[in-house]
């Protein structure tokens, strides 16, 4: 069993884009500028938000945090996004998720250019996914990708089984591994809530990508000997033995599936990272795309 470890991967990342920054700076050329608009005070998009700001300093980008009240206008918020799709120093933008109830996020979505939309979310960078054109992957399956191919695990002809078929993860992740690429050429089976028999369909994945949100919902028993387990899930379990009253934990019961897994993410440290430097890659991405 080998661990995948999108920590360690998404540190060398960062190496290789402070470098690119370094030599920009050194040719007097723009440096990339990524913006966040984070709406109200949730305690996990405060922590995403201060997570990607740090990686900005971190690999030499400029960032702009933009922190508006949770009682913001849906109308207010179109505004903020019209102001940063005309803002020439942002490269790209995101606009932390979720949202508060009164403001539909699918409009916030649609009003960001997509040239701008390093979340990969905008249908423009969806649908070029799809026909394989140029644009922006979502940054949660651009990381799993890339963390694949450094670990040169193989896709091609293999089954993969995905469990969750959100617009963010599940969805996007099947339409990926099956591009006649690599990582992909796999055969993929996009399963759900409403799924049949899914232990049954789990134990023919050599692949096993899950994003559903229940802990340690992927037991040893649904995984069969060698398989690949890319664990998306990431949720707060109450743990009053720890300091912080909770624990971390995937979608996947890592202690066990580990003992028959070629390859496995932990969590945390796995695909979080990853997302993460998907971002800075996005951003980078959109620079040179609009030609700065």
């Amino acid at each position: 069993m080998q661990i995948l470890d999108g920590k360690e991967t998404s540190l060398t990342i960062k190496e290789e884009l402070a470098e690119v920054v370094a030599e920009r700076k050194k040719s007097g050329k723009k440096i990339p500028h990524l913006a966040a608009v984070l709406v109200g005070n949730d305690g996990g998009s405060l922590t995403y938000v201060g997570a990607k700001v740090k990686a900005c300093k971190e690999i030499g980008f400029e960032s702009t945090l933009i922190h508006l009240d949770e009682t913001i206008s849906e109308e207010e918020l179109i505004e903020k996004v019209h102001e940063l799709n005309n803002d020439d120093e942002i490269d790209g933008f995101i606009v932390q998720l979720p949202l508060p109830r009164h403001i539909d996020d699918k409009k916030i979505t649609l009003a960001i250019d997509p040239k701008k939309d390093v979340d990969g979310f905008h249908p423009t960078n969806l649908g070029n996914m799809v026909l394989d054109l140029p644009g922006f992957l979502p940054a949660t399956p651009a990381g799993i990708m890339e963390l694949m191919r450094r670990y040169g695990v193989e896709t091609e002809g293999k089954h993969c089984v995905i469990v969750g078929r959100s617009h963010i993860v599940g969805s996007p992740m099947s339409i990926l591994m099956a591009r006649n690429t690599f990582p992909g050429n796999s055969t993929v089976t996009l399963t759900h809530s409403k799924t049949k028999n899914l232990k049954e369909i789990t134990l023919q994945g050599d692949i096993i990508v899950t994003a559903i949100g229940k802990p340690e919902f992927l037991k040893a028993d649904m995984v069969k000997e060698g398989a690949v387990v890319i664990d998306v899930g990431i949720t707060r379990v109450p743990d009053d033995s720890t300091k912080k009253g909770y624990r971390v934990t995937g979608d996947v019961d890592f202690d066990n599936v580990a003992k028959k897994a070629s390859f496995i993410t932990p969590v945390p440290g796995g695909v979080g990272p990853m997302t993460i430097v998907s971002l800075m890659m996005n951003t980078l991405k959109a620079m040179e795309l609009n030609g700065k």
